[in-house]
C-alpha cells in the first residue's frame, strides 16, 4: 500500500530540495534528548524509516530511532563496531519489525554541524545506499544539519518537515530505554510542549472541519435561495405569458365574431333583390309592350277603343286589378318619384302616409306597392325587404296584392 503523504506537519527550514525528508515528532524529541546527555564522548543512533517515491519526487520517512550502545573515537575518527550494528538490529527487530536502517544521528561535545572528511567516508561505508541520511546535531544550541547521500556525495539539505501522528512503536522505545538514559524534567517540558503542539494542531482542524462544514452550509443555503429566486421569477413569467395568451384569445374570439356578424350582413344584404332603375325599366317596357299587344287583340278591352298607347295600356290595366288577385306589381322610376312625391307632402296622399298605414304595425298594401317600396315608406331604405318576408311567411317577394295585410316588423 502506498503511503500518504501526512497532514499534520511543520516545515522547519528551505524543503524545496530532493529528496523530501519527514521526521516524526517523537523521533525528534529522542533525538534531543541524546544531546542533552553528552558529556564527553559522541553518541549516536541508527534511523529507522522507509522510502517512496510519487511521480518525479523522493520522500524519506524517519519513524523511529535506536541508540548506539557504543561508538568508538579512534582518534579523530568514529568507529562503529561489530557489537554495536548487533545491537541495533535486535532492537530494531523489536520495537521496528518493518523498519529499515536509513542512516545515523551523532552528537560531538565541542563538535559543529560541519561535515568532516572523516564522518563522510564513515557514511558512505556504513551507508552506500542513495538516498541515506545523516544528521548532524550540535549539543548545547541544539543546531543541526542534515546531509543526504546522493551523487555517489554528502549533501546538505536545506530543511525538512517534522510530522505528528500516532507512533506506538517508538513511544515503547522510548519508556524501554528511560532507565538506561534517565528521566530529566527538561525532558519532561519537551513531552509537554509536543502534547500541547499535538493540541493546538488538533484544534486547529476540527475549527478548519467547522469552517469546512459551514461554507458547505452557507453555499448550499445560497444555492436553494437562487433556486427559490428562479422559480419565483418563472412564475411571474409564465403569469405575464399566461395573461398575454388570454388577452390574444379574447381579441381573437372579438375578431371571429365581428367577422361572423359582417358576413352576416354581406348575406343579407346579397339575399335582399336589388332594383337597378335600368334593369327595372327595360322591364317595365317589356310588360308594356306585352300588356299592349294583349289589349289590341283583345276586342272587349276598353283601351282599344279609346287608341292609347301600350304604356297607357299599362297604367289602366295596373289600376283595374281586380282585388284578391295576386299580381306582381312593379314600378318604373317614374312611378317611384311620384311616390316620393305623394309621401313627402301631397295633401292628396295623407291617407296613404306611412303615418297611418302602418303605424299600428299592419300596412295594407297599396296599388303600385313592391315590398321593395314599402320598406322604403316605412324605414327610408330597401333593406328591410327579407325581414318583411320573414314576419309574413313570403317566399317571393314579388307576390303581394292589393288591400293585403303585412306586418311590419
Amino acid at each position: 500500500m502506498e503511503r500518504k503523504l501526512p497532514k499534520n506537519v511543520r516545515q522547519i527550514g528551505n524543503v524545496s530540495d530532493t529528496p523530501k525528508i519527514y521526521v516524526e515528532d517523537y523521533v525528534d524529541t529522542f533525538l534531543n534528548q541524546i544531546c542533552e546527555k553528552v558529556e564527553q564522548e559522541p553518541i549516536g543512533a541508527f534511523l529507522i524509516g522507509e522510502t517512496a517515491k510519487d511521480q518525479n519526487e523522493e520522500y524519506i520517512y524517519i519513524y523511529g530511532a535506536v541508540q548506539m550502545h557504543d561508538l568508538e573515537m579512534n582518534g579523530k575518527d568514529y568507529v562503529i563496531s561489530e557489537e554495536t550494528w548487533k545491537n541495533a538490529y535486535e532492537d530494531c527487530k523489536q520495537y521496528f519489525e518493518d523498519g529499515e536502517m536509513l542512516g545515523w544521528f551523532v552528537t560531538t561535545p565541542g563538535e559543529t554541524t560541519a561535515l568532516g572528511h572523516n564522518l563522510a567516508k564513515l557514511h558512505k561505508t556504513s551507508f552506500p545506499k542513495k538516498n541515506t541520511i545523516l544528521i548532524v546535531k550540535e549539543p548545547l544550541e541544539k543546531e543541526e544539519m542534515y546531509y543526504v547521500h546522493k551523487f555517489n556525495e554528502l549533501l546538505p539539505m536545506g530543511g525538512h518537515y517534522t510530522y505528528y501522528e500516532k507512533n506506538p512503536s517508538m513511544q515503547n522505545y522510548m519508556i524501554s530505554n528511560r532507565k538506561k538514559n534517565g528521566v530529566t524534567p527538561s525532558e519532561t517540558v519537551e513531552d509537554r510542549a509536543a502534547q500541547d503542539f499535538r493540541s493546538l494542531v488538533r484544534t486547529r482542524e476540527e475549527l478548519r472541519t467547522q469552517k469546512h462544514t459551514s461554507h458547505l452550509i452557507y453555499a448550499g443555503s445560497a444555492i436553494l435561495i437562487l433556486v427559490m429566486i428562479v422559480m419565483g421569477i418563472t412564475t411571474i413569467n409564465n403569469f405575464d405569458k399566461m395573461k398575454s395568451v388570454q388577452e390574444s384569445l379574447a381579441n381573437i374570439t372579438g375578431s371571429v365574431a365581428a367577422k361572423e356578424d359582417s358576413s352576416a350582413s354581406t348575406d343579407k344584404n346579397k339575399s335582399e333583390p336589388t332594383e337597378n332603375p335600368e334593369t327595372s325599366n327595360t322591364q317595365n317596357d317589356k310588360k308594356d309592350e306585352t300588356n299592349g299587344e294583349a289589349s289590341a287583340s283583345n276586342p272587349n278591352d276598353p283601351n282599344a277603343d279609346t287608341g292609347q298607347d301600350a304604356q297607357t295600356a299599362e297604367a289602366s290595366s295596373t289600376a283595374v286589378i281586380n282585388e284578391g288577385t295576386p299580381m306582381p306589381q312593379t314600378i318604373g322610376q317614374e312611378e317611384v318619384a311620384a311616390e316620393k312625391q305623394e309621401s313627402t307632402g301631397s295633401e292628396d296622399s295623407d291617407e296613404n302616409s306611412p303615418d297611418e298605414n302602418g303605424e299600428d304595425g299592419i300596412y295594407i298594401v297599396e296599388a303600385g306597392d313592391t315590398l321593395a317600396l314599402i320598406s322604403q315608406k316605412m324605414y327610408g331604405d330597401i333593406t328591410h325587404v327579407d325581414n318583411i318576408c320573414n314576419m309574413n311567411g313570403l317566399t317571393d317577394s314579388n307576390l303581394i296584392y292589393i288591400g293585403q295585410k303585412l306586418l311590419i316588423p
